[in-house]
């Protein structure tokens, strides 16, 4: 597949959008995370649509809400705009609900979405869980203090994506994320070694 010129817009756009944004516990500008997680879907057979939606995953839930969701559909079509939504785990209520409702909330519907939100968030879990795994090893608990869940939360979700990933269906993509959280929870002690 060749990627067009939709593709490039969206990055574009993506970095327009998140260009005051820096990933948790760092300064590294946001649009690393969305190029992450672009590069892992497309590795697992995304096609353009996933791509651009992969690169613009977060723009609705962290920056504007409906209007970045009408701008979304006005430039990249309904399919980007689906597979968006799907993806993004709180509508556009002020505030927020609590971060656990909204996560549980998430993985009940996960089975309902399609295969094109299964390959996206499945990538964007696996960017996430590779890098708290880094983390967790350069500065081992002090990672948790990033996240709203916490260590407990934290862990738990990712085990639980892993779950429900793998009760949808077995890809190369939710085997690569189930080794990293099983080797995430070796290493903070949580659980015995699994096989590889």
């Amino acid at each position: 597949m060749k990627l067009s010129a939709r593709f490039t817009d969206a990055l574009v756009f993506a970095t327009e959008l998140h260009a005051n944004q820096t990933r948790k516990g760092g300064g590294v500008p946001y649009i690393a995370h969305l190029l992450g997680v672009a590069s892992i879907a497309l590795e697992h057979g995304a096609n353009e649509d996933e791509a651009i939606a992969a690169l613009l995953h977060d723009a609705i839930e962290d920056q504007g809400g409906a209007a970045t969701r009408e701008e979304i559909r006005r430039r990249f079509g309904d399919t980007v705009t689906e597979i968006v939504d799907g993806c993004t785990d709180t509508d556009t209520t002020t505030p927020k609900p609590p971060w656990r409702q909204r996560k549980e909330a998430y993985i009940a519907r996960l089975p309902n979405e399609s295969t094109s939100v299964h390959l996206v968030s499945a990538a964007d879990k696996l960017y996430n869980a590779r890098s708290i795994l880094t983390d967790y090893r350069l500065i081992e608990d002090a990672v948790w203090e990033r996240f709203y869940g916490g260590k407990t939360g934290t862990l738990w979700y990712y085990r639980a994506m892993v779950e429900a990933f793998r009760a949808i269906e077995s890809t190369p993509l939710v085997d690569e994320l189930e080794r990293v959280v099983n080797e995430l929870e070796i290493l903070v002690g949580i659980a015995k070694n699994y096989p590889r």
